[in-house]
């Protein structure tokens, strides 16, 4: 996952966290909250999610070494806490939200829907981690932050754009299309957790490739 330039960054934060995943968990609100609020939520969501990603990156080489977490550990970690998720949103689970939406929907359970899968994302934390522990160099920190964040403005322009579309879309497709989703974030978890372990030296799993 280590990446040794703004483009290959960039990439890996738009395959963890980039449009194709956030839309779906948008889309989703946009069934319980009106157009304004939607916005609202997305302009807030997002801002938080630029503070996690910009001082986990920054600080991410003390971070590791102050809870003595090796890069191996943390893959294995964060891919386990993403498997959990993603096989919540197979069985239509949704971990980690309120459970059934609010007669009212404000602000606070809007963005509180979205912490698990856009503001603390486990697989886009852990991939800031690694990338930004990569090289010791601040320059570098500051360039995989700075994908990070390109990712996360990207992610808000499509839902800002999108919001009519997301409102008009029926709950079945969208339950639909997350439970498809949960499949495919499920192997991404698990083989996230596979190269931890074979980066551990777990017999048999360093020649899977």
């Amino acid at each position: 996952m280590n990446s040794l330039t703004f483009p290959a960054a960039f990439i890996t934060f738009f395959s963890v966290i980039g449009p194709p995943k956030v839309l779906l968990a948008f889309a989703g609100l946009a069934q319980v909250h009106p157009p304004r609020q939607l916005r609202t939520i997305a302009l807030v969501s997002s801002g938080a999610a630029v503070v996690v990603g910009l001082v986990t990156g920054i600080t991410a080489p003390w971070l590791l070494d102050l809870f003595h977490i090796s890069t191996p550990a943390l893959q294995v970690a964060g891919g386990l806490i993403f498997f959990l998720y993603a096989v919540g949103l197979v069985l239509g689970m949704h971990l980690g939200s309120d459970g059934p939406h609010q007669d009212a929907p404000d602000l606070i359970s809007g963005v509180r829907e979205l912490l698990m899968p856009y503001i603390v994302s486990p697989l886009a934390m852990t991939a800031v981690l690694i990338e930004a522990a990569a090289r010791t160099s601040f320059s570098w920190r500051s360039t995989v932050v700075g994908a990070y964040v390109a990712v996360i403005a990207l992610d808000l322009v499509c839902v800002l754009l999108l919001t009519r579309v997301l409102r008009r879309t029926h709950h079945a497709t969208i339950e639909l299309l997350s439970r498809l989703l949960g499949l495919l974030l499920a192997a991404v978890g698990v083989d996230l957790v596979l190269d931890g372990l074979a980066d551990l030296g777990v017999p048999g799993l360093g020649d899977r490739y």
